[in-house]
């Protein structure tokens, strides 16, 4: 008769115990991610990366109606550079290479692309890589002075659009150079690899990269977590990146419009434009990192070798797929070595 007490007494103690198991787990998370905080809070990159430059805002309207949101940096007189960010990003991830630049006499004209940052989403829902070259044309002529020709830098998504702007528009009327950053122009899914995977799975692995990452509409955490950040790291960032510095492009991504972030990125996936790199025809550097997983160094090889004026290929070691953070003197240098060789041209 002591049976079903003694029963009861079994599921009491059971439940304490998981109670006990769940509030454990709760704590070891808690102190996890003030772990994970503190690691970012106390990095030395986190301070000057709270601390983005204010430029003066200019309101381009591209082609089809969008209105882009740019900013102009530096003193107006200097030689230009204009900047174009990469997807998911905005114009403050050029955050370094802007201040260098401005403290260097530069002007330096950034905008966020079409459905990022303050710039409108696309008025026809058209996120094509044509639309995106319009965009640079749009902020070419509204902001370039007159009879002056720019160094463009782009990264990743924002180098696409410096190739797609280059197959439909006048090259050397308004641009004197370009520097291409962590990119491809086609077959980004064939070449790309996140996770190291049997030859065998790896074409579930490019399903995945199309429709889980690059086409994801799905919501995404609103701040940084130690899984969050790991993964961002993983599949974003060489082995050297600190964590404010993928903390700050966390930031970004997880605030980028969904319907914007997959159709650009389904674009993207389809995206071909090999046969536009001969109309590149400036002087270009081509910089790509050694442990891009988004961009391998494959890419940058191929566009080296369809460039009609190569500088130079550049691969960092060390380095994933976010130069202009990881290794933004890199980066800057060779943006100062072209605004040097416009200048020289222009002297002669």
């Amino acid at each position: 008769m002591k049976l079903p007490s003694v029963a009861r007494h079994i599921q009491d103690r059971d439940h304490w115990l998981w109670a006990g198991v769940c509030l454990g787990a709760l704590a070891a998370g808690g102190v996890m991610q003030a772990v994970h905080m503190r690691r970012i809070s106390h990095d030395p990159e986190h301070e000057p990366l709270g601390r983005p430059p204010e430029g003066r805002v200019r309101l381009v309207g591209s082609a089809d109606g969008t209105i882009l949101h740019a900013e102009v940096f530096g003193p107006e007189d200097g030689p230009t550079v204009v900047l174009i960010h990469g997807w998911t990003e905005a114009l403050q991830y050029w955050i370094y290479v802007i201040r260098a630049l401005s403290e260097r006499g530069v002007r330096v004209v950034a905008y966020d692309q079409r459905g990022h940052g303050k710039s409108e989403s696309a008025r026809e829902g058209d996120y094509g890589l044509e639309r995106f070259g319009d965009d640079l044309e749009a902020v070419l002529t509204a902001c370039m002075p007159e009879g002056q020709r720019a160094v463009v830098a782009g990264h990743s998504l924002g180098a696409m659009s410096i190739v797609a702007w280059a197959d439909h528009h006048d090259v050397t009327r308004r641009v004197g150079a370009a520097v291409l950053l962590n990119t491809g122009v086609g077959d980004l899914i064939a070449e790309q690899l996140l996770f190291p995977l049997p030859q065998i799975a790896q074409v579930l692995n490019r399903t995945v990269a199309t429709r889980g990452l690059l086409g994801n509409r799905a919501p995404l955490p609103r701040f940084s977590t130690p899984l969050s950040s790991a993964l961002i790291r993983h599949v974003a960032f060489g082995p050297e990146a600190s964590p404010a510095q993928v903390a700050f492009y966390e930031r970004m991504l997880v605030t980028s419009p969904a319907d914007a972030r997959a159709k650009t990125g389904i674009a993207m996936s389809e995206m071909e434009l090999h046969h536009a790199l001969p109309r590149l025809t400036v002087p270009a550097i081509v910089i790509a990192g050694a442990e891009d997983r988004l961009t391998p160094p494959s890419h940058a090889t191929r566009i080296a070798g369809q460039l009609p004026q190569l500088r130079r290929l550049t691969i960092l070691p060390d380095t994933g797929h976010m130069a202009p953070l990881e290794r933004a003197d890199a980066v800057i240098a060779a943006v100062v070595e072209l605004v040097a060789l416009i200048a020289e041209r222009v002297a002669v």
